[in-house]
């Protein structure tokens, strides 16, 4: 019988590589996740700072925005102040000659003067007085005083007006006062 020969060599075994144990795969998973939070605060505290210093930018453009809208409404009252001491100084000017003169025509003059500079430095500045006799009414713009019968005008148009009103700049400062036509005493009583 022919026998074998055992050698001293032996076959290399494979010997199956170790596969990381569960708890290994745990704790690497949660290396990882603790460097991906921290990552993420860290971005966290870079977003918290830039928004409290753009917080900071906007109140700062607030207030910056805030004062000079203060300033150029303060500007443009003293412009207007500064128009108004000329009218100031003529009417102080006629208070002088009214009190000095006999000739009343030239003191109701310079007062017709001073009201006439007034009026141009008011329009100057956007003022507009409503016209409104023989217009028809307007709620927007006029307010009823008194409504009298006539067959002479239409239903609703103004005849009277008994204080003038103003627009400024396209808005009603003051609205007129007036009186309007009705067709009747019935129609005017109705309302």
């Amino acid at each position: 019988m022919l026998t074998r020969q055992k050698s001293n060599t032996r076959k290399p075994s494979r010997v199956p590589m170790e596969e990381p144990s569960k708890k290994d795969k745990f704790k690497e998973t949660v290396k990882k996740l603790s460097e991906k939070l921290e990552e993420e605060q860290e971005k966290s505290k870079e977003y918290l700072n830039r928004l409290k210093y753009l917080q900071a930018d906007f109140e700062n453009y607030r207030k910056r925005v805030e004062k000079e809208v203060h300033e150029a409404v303060q500007r443009g009252n003293e412009q207007l102040v500064a128009c108004l001491i000329d009218v100031l100084d003529d009417l102080e000017s006629a208070i002088s000659a009214g009190e000095t003169t006999e000739n009343k025509d030239a003191l109701l003059e310079g007062i017709k003067m001073v009201h006439k500079n007034l009026e141009k430095l008011l329009e100057n500045e956007g003022l507009e007085r409503l016209e409104c006799v023989g217009r028809a009414f307007d709620p927007n713009m006029h307010e009823v005083l008194a409504e009298v019968p006539t067959k002479e005008h239409q239903s609703g148009t103004v005849l009277e007006e008994a204080r003038k009103g103003f627009m400024f700049k396209g808005k009603v400062l003051r609205p007129s006062i007036v009186k309007v036509a009705c067709e009747d005493s019935e129609e005017c009583d109705k309302k």
